[in-house]
């Protein structure tokens, strides 16, 4: 099926290694700090609002949720949150800045099969300080002839980057675990996309059936599954 493919592109979080999971956990943490104000499903609705409405100026990453949690954490308790819980929730980041890599399943076996054969691209969003160091913990990054730490994953931004790397767009082939930012760009602009989901999803990720139907990508259930695929 994928004859033509000479460059394949991966997504970082969620695809190659965890990372989704790790917010969960944070925003748990944060529920329990802010128990007194709200109940856990309230502050999780407020979170993400300040998420989306902080996500313009700060863009994805660590970073920027611990400032929507801060902001929130001042909102929700209206204005009388103490310092140390202040002072809690900024560990909150740190612990998560400084998580060890879990790879996913199969990952290295995958990436060593195929580097030899295709130019192999890593194009991830978020924070570039955060996503340089996951990658260097990873060990992977010998495997990829080039990297890159997008703003967003619209369809414009996919659009410049296989310019930039003078890449057909009938030639590339991105895998990756998110339908909104992985997925569909891709299959708008022409090039061919292989979905991988992980079993959390966060709420801004996620696409209606409406958005997918008709669009033309492949699913699979583990990352081994695309040396299947691949001649």
């Amino acid at each position: 099926m994928y004859n033509h493919i000479k460059v394949i592109g991966f997504d970082a979080d969620d695809t190659l290694w965890v990372n989704e999971t790790y917010f969960r956990e944070a925003e748990h943490r944060f529920a329990k700090l802010l128990s007194k104000f709200e109940t856990e499903n309230k502050i999780d609705q407020e979170l993400f609002k300040m998420e989306m409405q902080n996500l313009p100026l700060y863009g994805y990453g660590v970073k920027g949720f611990v400032l929507s949690m801060v902001e929130s954490a001042l909102e929700l308790s209206n204005h009388s949150v103490s310092n140390k819980t202040i002072d809690s929730i900024l560990n909150i980041g740190k612990d998560m800045l400084n998580k060890p890599v879990e790879l996913l399943d199969g990952v290295e076996e995958v990436l060593k099969t195929l580097s030899p054969k295709y130019r192999l691209i890593l194009a991830t969003k978020g924070d570039l300080l955060d996503q340089e160091r996951k990658l260097e913990k990873s060990n992977l990054s010998d495997h990829f002839h080039h990297i890159e730490v997008l703003s967003d994953k619209k369809e414009t931004n996919y659009a410049n980057l296989l310019k930039h790397l003078d890449i057909k767009p009938s030639e590339f082939l991105m895998v990756g675990n998110s339908l909104k930012s992985d997925i569909l760009p891709l299959v708008a602009i022409g090039a061919n996309a292989v979905h991988v989901p992980f079993h959390t999803t966060w709420a801004h990720e996620e696409v209606t059936k409406e958005e997918t139907n008709g669009k033309q990508y492949r699913t699979i259930n583990s990352l081994k599954e695309l040396l299947k695929l691949l001649p």
